[in-house]
């Protein structure tokens, strides 16, 4: 009985709450374009193949934005992993990156916009590919180079703070101990780096992730975007959509908690000895 308190009921209560009020706020307020009612927007999400403002379903746009975070999230990880292991391991590339990492740390990605849309403009896949139609042109396209840098500035950091705290935290004995045995950089990097800061590389991870899906809206809102859940939002908000909008906000938040639950569920199945050995 605990544990179906512990485990079902109790996650679900602070979302019932949220609800209870937004309706009850909702009612007093009595204006749909400041605050929608749960009716409303659950009749958009209930449809969500319907097309929205000529502007395709939210099935649709989800899809698009997928595409678009999971670009920019890999672009993050692909660079942010070995980086963070190098300078969690080795006091002179951490001295050499350190400051600069702290510099442009804090740097929100809208700050990178103006001097992204320099750069990059709208090019995008299609660009560079040289398709220019066919089955795969619109969703080529759709990928800009532009929003691929904000979200991947949205992942960066995140995993590469967490990677760096993992590698520089494991014990320099399990180190010096596989060098006197003659383990090679490789086997120390492989079997001994990674593997002990895996659960520190995986919450930089998710982390990573979310930080991703926030920066989806702002990369959504520049100029050559013309689909997207993020775009969605912003013209719905043009027209006074508010359900749109508050639909299309509930939609990222549900991909989240899918999200989220994936890598609970990894953590809780190869590292559950990380909560045994506190």
């Amino acid at each position: 009985m605990r544990y179906s308190l512990n485990r079902f009921i109790l996650p679900i209560l602070a979302p019932i709450g949220l609800i209870i009020l937004w309706q009850v706020a909702s009612i007093k307020v009595q204006n749909e374009v400041v605050l929608p009612s749960v009716s409303q927007v659950a009749a958009v999400l209930s449809r969500p193949n319907d097309d929205l403002l000529r502007m395709g379903s939210i099935v649709a746009n989800l899809w698009v934005s997928f595409f678009r975070v999971m670009g920019g999230y890999l672009l993050g990880l692909l660079l942010a992993l070995p980086v963070g292991v190098l300078m969690g391991h080795y006091r002179t590339v951490n001295r050499l990156l350190g400051s600069l990492v702290e510099m442009l740390r804090p740097m929100p990605p809208l700050a990178w916009i103006p001097l992204v849309l320099a750069w990059f403009g709208v090019a995008s896949l299609a660009t560079t590919v040289g398709v220019e139609e066919g089955t795969w042109y619109p969703l080529l396209n759709n990928i800009k180079y532009s929003m691929l840098f904000i979200i991947f500035i949205g992942s960066f950091f995140p995993i590469l703070i967490n990677t760096v705290h993992g590698v520089s935290g494991v014990r320099s004995t399990l180190i010096d101990s596989a060098r006197v045995l003659g383990a090679s950089e490789r086997d120390i990097f492989l079997k001994i780096l990674l593997p002990a800061a895996a659960p520190s590389i995986v919450t930089g991870m998710r982390l990573g992730l979310g930080g991703a899906w926030m920066c989806l809206v702002a990369a959504e809102m520049m100029p050559g975007s013309i689909s997207g859940v993020g775009y969605l939002i912003t013209h719905a908000y043009t027209v006074a959509g508010t359900d749109i909008v508050m639909a299309g906000m509930i939609s990222i938040g549900m991909i989240g908690i899918v999200i989220d639950g994936t890598f609970r569920f990894f953590e809780d199945r190869y590292f559950s000895w990380q909560r045994l050995s506190r």
